[in-house]
């Protein structure tokens, strides 16, 4: 089954989620425990959210194949 850019894009936005959520949880933690001093605040907060790796884009792909598709398949005429 060949992926369509919609669905890679979907994927992609998943795991650009996901690394926000980490971030932030990252940030949560380091609050909690009382280390929010400047220069970790700093480094959470500098710490670009990670790009889409080809290793996850690849297990996105891998989940997707495994749905069943959303509208039936068009037959050709």
């Amino acid at each position: 089954m060949r992926l369509l850019p919609k669905d890679r894009l979907i994927a992609a936005l998943a795991a650009q989620l996901r690394a926000e959520r980490e971030t932030r949880e990252a940030l949560r933690d380091v609050i909690a425990n009382g280390q929010a001093d400047r220069e970790v605040l700093l480094a959470i907060l500098s710490d670009p959210v990670p790009v889409v790796t080809s290793d996850e884009l690849a297990r996105a792909e891998a989940w997707l194949r495994g749905l069943p598709p959303a509208l039936p398949a068009l037959k050709a005429a």
